[in-house]
């Protein structure tokens, strides 16, 4: 552990004392070495559920005792093409809660106040934190997939993300195929709805509309492509792939088949969500750790140990 002093909030800025904070891949593929660091000891953890301690100046949408939400995006510039378009998450000079700013294995946190999300969700605090991050990428990464009404969606993978993802899905009337190697995986997919949960190695049932990969395993790129019925999408949702083998086109591209990456989130997709989990009443499924062991859960998650999201405690 390591001892720092308490921040204190700028302007427009909030101080918030953490409560909650999920652990996501994408701590783990900084830990690894996946993801290069944008700054030295950064405080790494982006799925922030606590209390406003104190308002910096000019910071005016939440009061102290507020419970909010600290996700992935934490700046950006509101000037360039993309963000005046809609798309900030691609953004140049966008910034990264424990990227690029100190994020939530902490008991305190310094947050821009217009990138926090207020959470009116009657969960408890370790049941929300997952929402933020784990939730929101799997949102969006579903509306990537361009899956059509009733559809057929393949889930490659199915840890926090995607078992919030499908939910999702299974509640907008699609049917849903879930490959992962985890067994204990495989019953929660089944707990939840899906259609069928087998081995990534095995064929679907039937041609799939559209198919998620949310594992960091290029080598299921031709997989799922090999999936998709004619006119499929395959939409990638994470922020670091291993290598993709080499592709054939005529049996993983040819009839008009697609392939998209997502590239973070917009705080609209993250305000969508977060409305749609309440009202879908989202089933979280997690394990809690303490915040002195962040390192059994980064390692339970690098093992696959972890059923659901892992989340820490402050």
């Amino acid at each position: 552990m390591i001892e720092r002093e308490v921040p204190e909030p700028g302007p427009g800025e909030l101080l918030v004392k953490i409560r909650a904070c999920a652990v996501c891949r994408t701590d783990l593929h900084l830990a690894e070495g996946d993801l290069p660091p944008r700054a030295p000891f950064i405080t790494p953890g982006h799925e922030v559920v606590g209390e406003v301690a104190v308002a910096g100046q000019g910071a005016t949408r939440f009061k102290a005792g507020d419970r909010v939400g600290i996700a992935w995006l934490a700046g950006t510039c509101g000037a360039c093409w993309f963000c005046r378009t809609g798309r900030e998450n691609l953004c140049f000079r966008s910034v990264y809660t424990g990227w690029d700013v100190h994020g939530g294995y902490a008991e305190y946190a310094v947050a821009a106040d217009a990138y926090v999300h207020a959470l009116p969700l009657p969960w408890p605090d370790t049941d929300v934190a997952p929402l933020l991050c784990a939730g929101i990428i799997g949102y969006r990464a579903l509306r990537r997939a361009d899956l059509p009404p009733g559809g057929r969606l393949g889930i490659y993978g199915f840890g926090g993300s995607a078992h919030l993802a499908a939910q999702v899905a299974i509640a907008e009337g699609a049917e849903v195929h879930v490959f992962t190697r985890s067994a204990q995986a495989r019953t929660l997919a089944t707990e939840l709805g899906a259609a069928s949960a087998l081995d990534p190695g095995q064929p679907p049932p039937e041609p799939l509309d559209s198919a998620i990969i949310f594992a960091p395993a290029g080598e299921l790129v031709p997989v799922a492509l090999a999936a998709l019925d004619r006119g499929g999408t395959l939409a990638i949702a994470g922020i670091h792939l291993s290598p993709i083998p080499p592709l054939d086109y005529a049996a993983h591209l040819f009839q008009e088949r697609s392939v998209r990456s997502v590239t973070a989130n917009t705080r609209a997709d993250a305000e969508e969500f977060l409305r749609l989990a309440g009202r879908l009443r989202l089933r979280v499924t997690t394990v809690t750790y303490p915040l002195d062991r962040a390192d059994r859960a980064l390692a339970d998650l690098a093992a696959g140990r972890v059923r659901g999201a892992a989340v820490l405690t402050v």
